[in-house]
């Protein structure tokens, strides 16, 4: 009697799923971060009321592509309002993520800073809101650029 491959043995084996991740839940990956950190944001989306799977991956992916874009768009979201209802707003999910980072750990909250450093960086840099708010925190920017809106 022939002998099966391996892949068809792996095939016919049942997958164990971990019991807390839905089957059709986006995972959280953002390049740079450790398992432990990845975990613990994990964590967080599952017991936090504010988030919802994938959150901080999406708002990471969204600051990333917004922080790129070239300097005649990053100048539409100044002048026009842009509200992002395709989206979202990329400074949303910017204060989305200092408020993840308040959450995690000291560890993890450094290593997730280490990685949003540099497009903080280029934003800062190239936005032209940059002038206007100086050396605010993104803890205060929705106070600042909606002055009528609550906390």
């Amino acid at each position: 009697m022939p002998r099966r491959r391996p892949d068809q043995v792996r095939a016919a084996r049942a997958r164990r799923r971990r019991p807390y991740a839905p089957y059709n839940s986006p995972s959280v990956v953002i390049d740079g971060l450790s398992a432990r950190t990845l975990a613990e944001i994990s964590r967080l989306e599952r017991t936090r009321a504010y988030l919802h799977p994938g959150d901080a991956g999406q708002a990471v992916r969204l600051w990333k592509d917004h922080v790129r874009l070239p300097l005649r768009d990053l100048t539409h979201h100044d002048e026009h309002a842009c509200l992002y209802d395709c989206c979202g707003d990329p400074l949303e999910a910017r204060i989305l993520l200092d408020m993840i980072m308040q959450a995690l750990s000291r560890r993890g909250a450094r290593e997730l800073r280490a990685q949003l450093h540099r497009f903080d960086e280029l934003w800062h840099r190239r936005s032209p809101l940059s002038p206007l708010l100086g050396d605010l925190s993104f803890q205060s920017l929705r106070r600042t650029l909606n002055p009528g809106l609550p906390g």
